[in-house]
């Protein structure tokens, strides 16, 4: 079958909703179907990036802010030209308005979304994050006929990741190797505040990756940082699972990496630099899967110098944090269920 996916990322945007619609694509491509991408030509599109794994991408034209009628007119467009069996939607701004326009030129619909703000018209609804009523804050959002996709069970993991879950084990609490990831294009200049902490921080860890996305407007101050400090620097790589495996710590940013690290055990501090992000990290932090930083204008390098301490002297709670993230994501069905509902929905 056909499948189209419309998702945008930019530097406000940030990245995630196009890095999880890859992992979308590549288990469709596994099984035999084809995916086409839809983004706007924005700035951080990462179209290349989409390109690079061997998708199709049709660039929507239109300029400046989300506009409705000009982005529905030019999707109608894009299924005059080609069949597409089954439309995938990540994208905050679009609900059951732009949905029930686009229907009439489809068969299913999926929505893939975290916020549970708005209203869909939509056959599967995906949202893998934990929050106080996950499994039915939907209910009103959503068509009876619509199959709901809740929870941790659901998450949207890379091949990498469900390979490297299968041999990892908990941490042990001692923190020799640290990653820091504040998300693809961090657009609150986390990474750089983590860099300056280090100028005063008078501890020492064995090995520290550090890993910048394309779209991160300050990845070559933050690549200067690391050759001062003797960190090894990563741009836009498609290894971030064996990052994850070989840390005993990472510093992050809430959103659906937050999950991952979760996953394969590794503790970490998320740092809530999105709306969307503050309901899921407080949620995760409740749980005791991570250090809840707050709010980013709170998060200061200071804050950052304290978190490094924090981690050396916290061996025991660490601990805790990597066998706690392992039993919330644990699925006795295996990786990525969502697959076969979709599937089953064609």
């Amino acid at each position: 079958m056909n499948i189209l996916i419309r998702t945008d990322a930019s530097m406000q945007i940030g990245t995630g909703h196009v890095m999880r619609c890859l992992t979308v694509a590549h288990e469709m491509r596994k099984r035999g179907h084809q995916t086409t991408f839809a983004m706007r030509n924005l700035q951080g599109h990462l179209a290349a990036v989409v390109e690079k794994q061997g998708f199709h991408v049709e660039m929507l034209q239109y300029e400046g802010d989300f506009q409705f009628e000009k982005d529905v007119m030019e999707v109608q467009q894009l299924f005059l030209r080609q069949d597409y069996d089954i439309c995938v939607i990540d994208h905050y701004r679009i609900d059951e308005k732009w949905e029930k326009m686009i229907r009439p030129f489809v068969k299913k619909l999926i929505v893939i979304d975290d916020l549970a703000n708005r209203s869909h018209d939509c056959d599967i609804l995906l949202d893998p994050n934990v929050v106080n009523n996950y499994e039915h804050r939907y209910d009103h959002f959503v068509p009876k006929h619509c199959k709901k996709l809740l929870g941790p069970k659901y998450l949207i993991l890379r091949e990498e990741f469900t390979k490297i879950r299968e041999k990892i084990r908990p941490r042990e609490g001692v923190v020799r190797n640290l990653l820091i990831f504040m998300g693809g294009s961090d657009p609150t200049g986390e990474t750089l505040k983590v860099m300056k902490a280090f100028e005063s921080f008078d501890g020492s860890f064995h090995h520290v990756d550090v890993v910048v996305g394309q779209a991160n407007p300050d990845k070559e101050v933050v690549r200067t940082y690391c050759e001062k400090f003797g960190f090894a620097y990563h741009c836009q790589i498609d290894y971030l699972a064996s990052l994850m495996a070989k840390a005993d710590f990472s510093i992050g940013a809430g959103g659906s990496t937050m999950w991952e690290r979760c996953y394969v055990g590794l503790p970490s501090s998320s740092t809530i630099v999105a709306d969307n992000q503050i309901e899921t990290t407080k949620m995760a932090a409740q749980l005791g899967v991570v250090i809840n930083l707050g709010w980013h204008e709170e998060v200061t390098s200071k804050a950052y110098e304290k978190l490094l301490y924090q981690i050396i002297e916290q061996k025991e709670n660490i601990q805790k944090m990597s066998i706690k993230g392992l039993q919330l994501t644990e699925n006795p069905d295996g990786p990525n269920p969502w697959v076969t509902p979709m599937l089953e929905m064609w």
